[in-house]
């Protein structure tokens, strides 16, 4: 009976990441037009590494996946569905192993080792997001959507600034409010030990 308590409430915790990722990506967030094609400065990954500090890495990363899919597959940004939910995936499972296989933030430790912990984890898996995006960004345009070499590239260079914008975002905004929410869900028995 425990385990399925645990259960619903890991499913909770993450349908309500996927919403906070689509909000986040929907609307929270400036659209920045690129010739034909557009980029934009957004919260849905801060929302995604939350996730993966709260639920874990596999849970967490797909609520990303889902939540920032969804909200690609319902604006403009319709094509880059499918390399969205690759990339925010991976995103959710690195800030996941990180945080709770490296450095085990579930557990009980002082203040400060929960800040770096918090910190470090987030900042792994959008450093992995600075670099994955633009590359994975030129190929799947290049040899998926059939984009010009030279117009990818300069997309992919585009791209990596806005990318970089949005993990700096991201990190701060996620380490401060996982930091804000860990003692509340602790305190009320919902924080998940991993």
């Amino acid at each position: 009976m425990e385990k399925s308590k645990d259960y619903v409430k890991v499913l909770a915790q993450a349908a309500l990441c996927a919403a906070l990722c689509y909000v986040g990506a929907t609307f929270i967030k400036i659209d920045i037009p690129v010739g034909t094609e557009k980029t934009m400065f957004h919260f849905g990954n801060t929302f995604c590494v939350l996730a993966a500090l709260l639920v874990g890495g596999p849970c967490g990363g797909l609520a990303g996946a889902v939540g920032m899919t969804i909200s690609d597959l319902t604006t403009s940004y319709v094509t880059s569905a499918p390399k969205t939910f690759v990339l925010k995936l991976c995103i959710g499972l690195i800030v996941g192993l990180v945080a709770h296989k490296g450095f085990k933030l579930s557990k009980e430790h002082s203040a400060k080792y929960v800040t770096m912990a918090t910190i470090v984890s987030s900042a792994a898996g959008m450093v992995f997001n600075i670099f994955a995006d633009p590359i994975v960004g030129y190929f799947y345009k290049t040899y998926i959507l059939g984009v010009p070499q030279d117009l990818s590239k300069a997309l992919a260079k585009i791209g990596a600034l806005t990318t970089s914008v949005n993990a700096v975002i991201a990190v701060i905004f996620a380490s401060v409010i996982y930091l804000i929410l860990r003692p509340v869900l602790k305190k009320s028995g919902m924080l998940r030990e991993m």
